[in-house]
C-alpha cells in the first residue's frame, strides 16, 4: 500500500483521480488540498465520492505531502512548479498532469504560457508521461509530466506511421475536438450550457498551447522536424475527444491495418479496431482506452487515423494511474478496469 497526495483535488481532473484511485486496491489518498475549499470534506464537494472519502482539503504543505510516496498535480499550469525542487528533495516521487514539465525547450514553454518557467533546472529529468512510447524511462523516474489531452490523442495516432517513415512528416493534419470539460472547472461564459449546446465551433486555429508539445512528440517518433497543422473544436458534450489525423503516405502497398495492429499489440490502452471501423467516443467514456482505426481512402496516397479517447481519463488521470502503476510495479491495468459507461 502507497500514500498519496493529490494538489488541487477540487477541478476535474482532480475528482477524476478520486474517482480511479477509490478502486485502486494498493493506494490510500493521504491528502489532497486545495486552499478554497480548506476543512470541506472531500465527499461533501463531491456526493458521487461518498463512502469512499472521509478526508478534508487542506491548503498545500510540502512537509505533509512529502509523507506521500507519490504527489499528483492537477493543477493550472505554474503551480507545480513553485513546489517541484522541495518535494524532490524529500524523496517524494511526483506525477504532474499539468503542462509545466511537457515541453523540453523552455523558452518555447514560456512563449506559449506567457510566463517565466519557475522551476526550468528540472525540466531536462521530467520524464514525459506517454506510456506507449516512455514505459521504461517511467519506472525509474522522479517526476513524470503527463501527456495532455490533445497530445495523447494526435500522437497515439501518427506515432507507429512515422516511427516506420511512411509518410511526409512536413505535412501532417489534424483535427480534434473535444468536450466541454477540456477547459476546466473554473467559471466562463463561454463554456455555459447555452453557449455550448447544440453548436460546433474551432478554436484556436492560428496556435494552440498542445501544438509544441505533439510536435515534440512527434519529431521523436519521425528523428526529423514535422510539420504539423492543428485545429482543435469544441463539441457540445461533457467528455471525450475524437482526432481526424491526414497524412501523405510516401510508399505504396503498405498494410496499414497490421502496422497498426503491431504497434499496440502489447499495449493495454490501445484498441486497434477492425477494419473499417470508426471508433465512438461514447465508447471509451470513463475509460483509459484510446480506440484507434487507420483508413486509406480509395486506396489512394493520405492514411486517415481516428483516434478516441476519453479526455478526463486517458488524456489526464487515467493516464497518470498508469502511469503511477508504472513507477511503482504493479499491473498496469490496475484500477482501470473500467467499462464505458452506455448509452
Amino acid at each position: 500500500m502507497i500514500r498519496v497526495g493529490i494538489v488541487g483535488g477540487t477541478g476535474y481532473t482532480g475528482v477524476e483521480l478520486l474517482r480511479l484511485l477509490a478502486a485502486h486496491p494498493e493506494v490510500e489518498v493521504a491528502v489532497i488540498t486545495s486552499r478554497a475549499e480548506k476543512g470541506v470534506r472531500v465527499d461533501e464537494l463531491y456526493p458521487s465520492l461518498r463512502g469512499h472519502y472521509g478526508i478534508e482539503f487542506t491548503t498545500p504543505d510540502a512537509q505533509q505531502l512529502a509523507e506521500c510516496d507519490v504527489v499528483f498535480f492537477a493543477t493550472p499550469h505554474g503551480v507545480a512548479q513553485a513546489m517541484m525542487a522541495e518535494l524532490l528533495a524529500f524523496d517524494t516521487r511526483v506525477i504532474d498532469l499539468s503542462a509545466d514539465f511537457r515541453i523540453k525547450d523552455i523558452e518555447l514553454w514560456e512563449q506559449w504560457y506567457n510566463q517565466p518557467h519557475g522551476c526550468p533546472e528540472l525540466v531536462a529529468e521530467a520524464v514525459y508521461g506517454l506510456p506507449e512510447v516512455n514505459r521504461e524511462a517511467i519506472k525509474s523516474a522522479r517526476l513524470v509530466a503527463c501527456a495532455g489531452c490533445y497530445p495523447t490523442s494526435v500522437q497515439l495516432g501518427l506515432i507507429p506511421l512515422l516511427e516506420q517513415g511512411l509518410v511526409d512528416p512536413s505535412r501532417l493534419i489534424a483535427n480534434a475536438a473535444s468536450g466541454v470539460s477540456g477547459a476546466g472547472r473554473g467559471a466562463s461564459v463561454a463554456n455555459l450550457f447555452a453557449e455550448t449546446s447544440d453548436s460546433f465551433k474551432a478554436y484556436a486555429a492560428p496556435g494552440h498551447r498542445h501544438l509544441p508539445e505533439i510536435k515534440q512528440g512527434l519529431t521523436e517518433a519521425a528523428g526529423e522536424p514535422v510539420g504539423l497543422t492543428f485545429v482543435p473544436h469544441l463539441l457540445p458534450m461533457t467528455r471525450g475527444i475524437h482526432a481526424t489525423l491526414y497524412s501523405e503516405l510516401t510508399v505504396e502497398n503498405v498494410d496499414l491495418q497490421g502496422l497498426f495492429e503491431e504497434r499496440y499489440r502489447d499495449e493495454p490502452f490501445v484498441d486497434v479496431l477492425p477494419a473499417g471501423s470508426h471508433p465512438q467516443t461514447r465508447s471509451v467514456k470513463g475509460t483509459n482506452t484510446c480506440s484507434i482505426a487507420v483508413h486509406q481512402p480509395q486506396g489512394g496516397n493520405t492514411a486517415v487515423v481516428l483516434s478516441a479517447i476519453d479526455n478526463l481519463c486517458k488524456g489526464a488521470s487515467g493516464q497518470a494511474v498508469q502511469c503511477l502503476n508504472i513507477m511503482f510495479g504493479f499491473d498496469e491495468k490496475t484500477g482501470l478496469n473500467n467499462i464505458a459507461v452506455a448509452p
